[in-house]
């Protein structure tokens, strides 16, 4: 399953938001992969849209098991100043409809 999704993160915390993601914890990459998320990447534009990619068996479990994990809970309190909106990103993900994919 190929998920696509789109955040919004505050122009004023864009630095920040980049740098924290150039040292992500292990345990929080290691629970990633235990969840069953691979091939992960988020982009961000200088306007704050986040555009989030990844691969997985099912995105539902994925997230339910992320949800599962003590790391996740940090993770998300401490990210959750750099949304727009605020809140638990994970449970603000919504996947977009994939139109198109050329192998």
């Amino acid at each position: 399953m190929r998920v696509c999704f789109t955040l919004r993160v505050r122009p004023d915390r864009l630095g920040e938001y980049r740098a924290r993601h150039r040292d992500v914890w292990p345990e929080m990459r290691a629970a990633l992969t235990e969840a069953g998320w691979h091939n992960y990447s988020l982009f961000l534009s200088e306007d704050g849209l986040l555009i989030g990619y990844l691969e997985c068996d099912d995105f539902d479990a994925a997230l339910a098991e992320m949800a599962r994990t003590e790391v996740n809970a940090r993770w998300q309190t401490e990210m959750a100043e750099f949304f727009v909106g605020g809140g638990n990103a994970d449970e603000r993900m919504r996947p977009l409809d994939e139109v198109f994919h050329l192998d």
